[in-house]
């Protein structure tokens, strides 16, 4: 029963949010997903009502994220032709460099600030500065497949303050990223942009023309065989499978070849980042017994869209606001040190990094680097909304590259998991060498520039 009542619960937080989206023109201005704008109205009737909402249905509520993120990074590559590697590399090198660049930069940022700063003047955890980078680059999805993680090494109030991250790297990256827009538009850099004044009523609500409604994705089997969507979901389950049993894997090996360890990588290794490798391994089985056709990549799309709008309201609604109001400052510090970092990113950096629509480019990569992946394309829909410039094909294939580690990838969950085993500093180390490897790359793109 009480399956029954969160899904509801969730679907009216979505419905309003979406209604509130329609109706409230500060909101459309914002481009707030309706997911942020349902979550935001749950956490205000959860917070008021809180001793008349039962603690199971909250509790539920908090286990919803941690399930979804395994269908979102599952999907990932289902689908999905992937090029040659070296196809990959050539095309999307610089902004490959300008997204390692913002990512290892909130690591070096973070973990800096914590172990020098956050630790002797408030006495947080070492994991502390972990959240900058889980919460602006992960989201709410990379926080909530952490659950695991943080619980597993005692410190769960990670978990809300990790979605409070996600929240505020949300709703800066679209506010900033839009004065960012703005700045570029009167300085006669950008040429393509549609302003929230050249959409028309729907687009401005976010409600496609019946005419212009775009295809969900194209079935692949006849029903009498198995319902198209239930075969695809049934795919996202295998991937799964096949990440569950490479995480038990792992941890089985660790075990056996360290059995006098105490403290264990494995066992708070969250199982999401292996869900995306499961599904890559699953497409690169489909395409060797020529059996790819089955799946529809854009299926694929609108099921992991459902899992991360159900997994946003979800997280948001339930975020601690005890946790968050006792380490506002520590929080405060982090998110302005993430938000400036990719400011300078994008103002110095990228007109000297890429040679041909460098705002464009650069953009995408702050909205990401603040509000995840599709912040920063909505941000470069707004500035190319016709895909005029390289901009678009650049971002796929670096992401191609860089999700599998960073953002919720691989080393994401890793740090997570090094920083309760070897500490800060040490991990603080191997970021500042990361970021000094691709910053020498970056300088010799720019050098290459320059002589061209």
């Amino acid at each position: 029963m009480n399956a029954i009542i969160v899904f509801c619960i969730l679907c009216v937080l979505l419905v309003t949010g979406k209604l509130l989206r329609v109706n409230l023109p500060f909101i459309q201005r914002l481009y707030l997903p309706s997911s942020v704008v349902g979550g935001l109205f749950g956490l205000l009737l959860i917070s008021l009502f809180r001793g008349h909402i039962p603690n199971e249905w909250v509790s539920a509520m908090k286990q919803l994220p941690g399930f979804l993120i395994n269908v979102v990074f599952a999907s990932l590559f289902l689908g999905k032709s992937i090029p040659a590697f070296r196809k990959i590399w050539n095309l999307a090198l610089p902004q490959l460099c300008m997204g390692q660049l913002l990512a290892w930069g909130q690591y070096v940022l973070g973990l800096g600030l914590c172990g020098l700063l956050l630790i002797p003047c408030f006495g947080v955890p070492e994991a502390f500065g972990n959240l900058m980078e889980i919460g602006f680059q992960g989201g709410h999805g990379t926080v909530g497949g952490l659950i695991s993680s943080f619980e597993s090494f005692g410190w769960s109030d990670g978990i809300a303050l990790g979605y409070t991250m996600a929240t505020a790297g949300m709703v800066l990256g679209i506010v900033i990223g839009m004065m960012l827009v703005n700045w570029a538009l009167r300085k006669g850099v950008i040429r393509y942009v549609r302003t929230f004044q050249d959409r028309n009523l729907l687009e401005q609500r976010g409600i496609y023309r019946l005419r212009e409604r775009p295809d969900a994705g194209k079935q692949t089997v006849f029903c009498d065989s198995i319902d198209s969507l239930a075969w695809h979901i049934a795919l996202i389950g295998l991937a799964i499978l096949i990440g569950f049993g490479m995480l038990k894997g792992l941890q089985a090996l660790e075990i056996k070849l360290f059995p006098d360890q105490t403290r264990r990588i494995f066992s708070g290794f969250p199982l999401f980042p292996l869900c995306m490798i499961g599904g890559l391994l699953l497409q690169k089985v489909l395409e060797k017994f020529k059996s790819s056709a089955l799946v529809d990549h854009g299926q694929m799309q609108r099921l992991a869209g459902a899992s991360l709008d159900f997994l946003v309201v979800s997280a948001v609604a339930t975020i601690q606001i005890s946790v968050v109001a006792a380490n506002w400052k520590p929080l405060l510090v982090l998110i302005v040190a993430g938000t400036v970092w990719s400011v300078i990113l994008v103002v110095w950096l990228a007109p000297r990094l890429f040679k041909e629509a460098w705002f464009e480019r650069a953009i995408a990569e702050f909205g990401q680097s603040l509000g995840v992946t599709a912040t920063g394309l909505l941000l470069l829909r707004t500035v190319d909304p016709e895909n005029k410039t390289v901009a678009a094909e650049s971002f796929g294939c670096k992401q191609l590259l860089h999700e599998p580690f960073m953002g919720g990838g691989l080393w994401t969950a890793l740090a997570l998991t090094l920083v309760f085993t070897i500490g800060w500093w040490k991990l603080f180390l191997i970021s500042c060498g990361a970021l000094i490897f691709w910053s020498v790359l970056s300088f010799l793109i720019i050098l290459k520039n320059r002589r061209s």
